[in-house]
């Protein structure tokens, strides 16, 4: 039976990179977006590639009744889920600095990077433990590291989002805290940087392809049971936190 993976803002970027590259694996791909219409689309792309897809409904502006209706559909029609991949994220384009970020940006970028994505995942925990061999990755980024943020001689020494980073550096957390919760389970909890990616959100800046962008979450989502958790990983090796 193949294995089932629900993956967050997958609807384009790097969430569809990875979607098309576990189905191309072999998972069963529940690929979430909150635009009907921009998920359907999306799903129809990779089923044309012959890969088993579907879209799932999986909005971050209303995480936890998005996921206690979408719990309800993969329970009645999987019992489990093995996969969790908390993709999407926001970058908002008043992010400033920490003398100058507004309140309302920080809120809004929290409110769907941070508690969002917490709220989005609790509901799933009973059918992540109901698979054999759980994983969940929360997609980071370098810039939410502390240590990357006060290093000057780091390239992202000066980049200095404070919206942005700080919810990231706030995944990473939860990242930590659900590894222990889940310390005498097989779950396996991490955090995936995908690197600076050209993307939308960096208006194709990035000097990564997505297929590059999409490696270390693709690989922590088919981690063996040898591999970590509570970890920061990117495709090159790991970040300090």
């Amino acid at each position: 039976m193949a294995k089932v993976v629900l993956i967050t803002g997958a609807n384009k970027g790097i969430g569809f990179e990875v979607s098309r590259q576990l189905g191309r694996a072999g998972f069963t791909v529940l690929l979430g977006a909150r635009d009907a219409s921009r998920g359907r689309q999306a799903a129809d792309k990779l089923i044309a590639e012959g890969l088993d897809v579907r879209y799932v409904a999986a909005d971050l502006n209303r995480a936890s009744e998005s996921s206690a209706a979408l719990a309800r559909q993969i329970r009645e029609e999987f019992g489990r889920l093995d996969v969790l991949i908390n993709n999407a994220a926001i970058f908002d384009r008043e992010d400033g600095h920490a003398s100058d970020v507004s309140i309302e940006t920080l809120q809004r970028t929290f409110e769907t990077n941070f508690f969002g994505t917490v709220a989005f995942t609790q509901p799933l925990l009973p059918l992540l433990r109901a698979a054999e061999n759980a994983r969940i990755v929360n997609v980071s980024s370098g810039l939410g590291s502390l240590s990357i943020n006060g290093d000057p001689n780091s390239p992202f020494y000066d980049t200095k989002v404070l919206a942005y980073n700080a919810s990231k550096a706030a995944l990473n957390m939860f990242t930590v805290d659900l590894a222990y919760d889940l310390r005498d389970t097989r779950i396996k909890v991490n955090s995936a940087c995908p690197g600076y990616t050209a993307t939308d959100m960096n208006n194709h800046t990035g000097h990564q392809t997505i297929e590059e962008g999409a490696v270390a979450i693709v690989r922590l989502a088919q981690l063996p049971e040898d591999g970590p958790t509570g970890s920061f990983i990117h495709k090159d090796g790991t970040y300090a936190w």
